[in-house]
């Protein structure tokens, strides 16, 4: 995640604060000179540091934490409320017209901030929440744009509005509402062109389409991988054309992650979506007080019990819940498990929400060995026949031998896992409930529920 690093160097700057007993105004100035380091090293704006920096010293050195029972907690506590302060304390919804009212969204940007995809995974959120979505393809000057939007559209199931590339924006807007009436759609979301830079014959083009539609939100997408760039790019889009929320895109790249910090405090607009890969579920609602967590480490398990739900099928997880409790599940259950942990981002995402991971490895585990690990163990899982997969107990050493054949690996790495697989079995019949299993070497889990 972006904030890695900042996570690693906070929390290291937090350990050294629990460890005293008593603090000196001194102790909480030099811990807050390393947070304003911290901070400035992940490209938060400057005078959005000075600010936070300013305002957490008045509140750390009062009387009331210097002479706490535990002054170090409660510095860190003062942080978090302040961080959360600065993200926008409450987490903000696109705002929508009530009933069947047509909500017209213009989505703005530059070129490669990911707003075509962005524009998509919208729109398939709003579907989720029952919405009825149209898509409308305003972006005719970049080749292919249309047929990016139109390929999003198809993968979340909504429909595209497109004149070609000869008509103008404006009218393919106008176009767009006038069918979203005729045909019972609810929300109308405007792909609008980018550019390389701000220029003036964009704003003037997001200006007309403003004044020719009802224009009810105008979001902004920004690519976070480009740091104070973004807050530059969201200042100057405000003050042309007034935007009313924030995306912040690739989230999960390795960037420092400063805009997601200032960008609130610096244009007063909120961030609404952020996006940490590729797929609709990536694309994550905004929470304050959650991002905070997990970038101070204090991990963000609701946000995880969310992604859960979501990759989870409740009838699915019952009955293997009864199969586990009696020791009868399989590697089709396996398999099942695993792709499950796929939808909730892979291993690495669900370390990242857990309390006291934050920017942390785990000291034996090697994230990038755990992720191979779990290729090769789907690898031999598919090389066998689904007899196999439902029945372990067939699987002799020429058959072993032919799974190690097909998945390319070595017999030896066979028998670990079906060894791995019967000792986890033996857990759960030994303790009902428990969703997990001993962790085998080079940090492979042998079972991933």
């Amino acid at each position: 995640m972006a904030f890695d690093n900042l996570s690693e160097k906070l929390q290291n700057i937090f350990k050294n604060l629990r460890s005293k007993g008593r603090l000196t105004e001194e102790d909480v100035k030099a811990a807050l000179k390393e947070v304003k380091l911290a901070l400035l090293e992940a490209d938060v704006n400057f005078r959005v540091v000075k600010q936070f920096v300013k305002t957490v010293q008045e509140r750390a050195i009062g009387q009331d934490v210097m002479n706490g029972l535990n002054p170090g907690q409660m510095v860190i506590k003062i942080v978090n409320e302040e961080m959360i302060s600065l993200m926008g304390s409450e987490t903000t919804e696109i705002k929508l017209k009530p009933g069947n009212e047509v909500t017209v969204i213009m989505m703005a940007g530059l070129q490669g901030a990911g707003k075509t995809t962005t524009t998509a995974k919208i729109a398939g959120k709003l579907k989720q929440k029952g919405r009825k979505p149209l898509l409308a393809a305003c972006d005719v000057y970049r080749p292919a744009a249309i047929e990016q939007l139109k390929i999003n559209g198809e993968k979340q199931g909504v429909e595209v509005f497109s004149m070609g590339d000869k008509i103008s924006p404006v009218d393919i807007a106008k176009g767009a509402v006038e069918h979203a009436k005729k045909h019972s759609f609810n929300v109308v979301i405007i792909d609008t062109a980018g550019r390389l830079h701000i220029d003036e014959d964009m704003m003037e083009e997001l200006s007309a389409i403003k004044e020719n539609v009802d224009v009810f939100q105008t979001i902004l997408v920004v690519d976070s991988m480009t740091g104070q760039d973004a807050v530059n790019v969201a200042k100057m889009f405000d003050e042309k054309i007034s935007v009313d929320g924030v995306i912040l895109t690739k989230l999960d790249g390795d960037t420092r992650g400063g805009a997601a910090l200032s960008i609130r405090a610096v244009t007063g607009r909120p961030i609404l979506y952020v996006g940490m890969g590729e797929k609709l579920s990536d694309l994550e609602q905004f929470y304050p007080e959650r991002m905070a967590s997990r970038i101070l480490g204090m991990g963000d398990v609701l946000t995880m019990i969310e992604k859960a739900q979501e990759a989870i099928d409740e009838e699915e997880a019952k009955k293997l819940g009864q199969k586990m409790k009696k020791a009868e599940f399989d590697f089709e259950d396996y398999l099942s498990s695993m792709s499950q942990m796929k939808k909730m981002g892979g291993l690495s995402s669900i370390l990242g929400m857990m309390p006291g991971m934050g920017g942390m490895k785990m000291p034996d585990i090697d994230e990038a060995e755990a992720e191979k690990g779990m290729k090769r163990t789907e690898s031999i899982i598919y090389s066998m026949t689904p007899e196999e997969r439902r029945n372990p107990s067939l699987l002799n050493p020429s058959r072993k031998r032919r799974i190690a054949d097909g998945a390319g690996v070595n017999i030896a790495e066979v028998n670990r896992l079906v060894k791995q697989f019967e000792q986890a079995r033996k857990m759960m019949k030994q303790i009902p409930g428990m969703m997990g299993g001993k962790r085998g070497k080079k940090g492979r889990f042998p079972f991933p529920f």
